[in-house]
């Protein structure tokens, strides 16, 4: 008897405003073993709502990068579990993990990995290419409208300015309307106008496009832009707070750091 494909069932748009789109349970990862081994994630449970963007906080070596790669399916877990979409990403096959990446996470990191020989437009659907996939085009044109870049799409990155490029990076993740939007430092290379510019899109992103976003990030002000903030330390959540400011964010932070120093 066959089994079925846990993503079969995938829908071409995300649930309503509220659904659980993404969660994890006592989620752990372990590196190393013995005298050497190190504990970058310690249990950590939270939930990811349609329509609400997240931005995760923590001193350096929290486990926030670690979290969100364990999260988006980009690195394994040693226990616990996580499910995107209502598919467990435990119960993957390697192919379809990178099925389940590709069709329902978009990602934005710090190097816009771009394809130099190719246009603005191409760039943005180069996944649903590789998929096999026509865009949908009414919501292909809405990105572009909402990325603001319709008079740049035929030049290729070489002649866009950082900003503009990493504004390609996000329409590209938001072109298959992925269930979430993962975000690792996604300003980290942008200068401060070029980083609002970007901050400002996802925002409008959540708002105007029902996008579930969570993003790392060190930068109080990025934080600012989002729903809430989980704030990791020592691999586990030990904060979270609604509509923050960057003040607000930048005095946890100052906590976190000078509890970091003090263990």
């Amino acid at each position: 008897m066959s089994t079925a494909d846990p993503l079969s069932t995938h829908a071409a748009a995300p649930g309503p405003a509220g659904d659980i789109v993404a969660r994890a349970t006592r989620l752990s990862k372990v590196y190393g073993s013995g005298d050497t081994q190190v504990t970058a994630l310690d249990q950590v449970s939270a939930e990811f709502r349609h329509g609400e963007f997240t931005a995760v906080m923590g001193p350096s070596g929290s486990g926030k990068s670690t979290f969100l790669h364990c999260l988006a399916g980009l690195d394994s877990m040693t226990s616990g579990s996580v499910q995107i979409d209502g598919v467990e990403l435990g119960t993957l096959k390697d192919r379809q993990l990178t099925r389940l990446r590709r069709d329902r996470c978009g990602f934005i990191f710090q190097a816009f990995n771009l394809l130099p020989t190719l246009t603005a437009m191409e760039n943005i659907t180069l996944p649903l290419a590789i998929a096999g996939r026509k865009p949908d085009q009414v919501w292909l044109d809405r990105i572009v409208a909402t990325v603001g870049l319709t008079d740049r799409l035929a030049h290729r990155p070489a002649e866009l300015s950082g900003g503009q490029q990493q504004r390609v990076a996000c329409a590209r993740a938001l072109a298959s309307r992925p269930a979430i939007i993962f975000g690792d430092e996604p300003t980290g290379n942008l200068d401060s106008r070029a980083g609002t510019e970007l901050l400002t899109f996802l925002r409008r992103s959540v708002q105007d496009l029902g996008q579930t976003i969570v993003m790392v990030t060190h930068d109080p002000v990025a934080a600012s832009y989002a729903d809430r903030v989980l704030f990791l330390a020592d691999g586990r959540i030990v904060d979270e707070f609604a509509q923050p400011t960057a003040d607000a964010v930048l005095d946890r932070l100052k906590h976190l750091d000078a509890r970091t120093r003090a263990n």
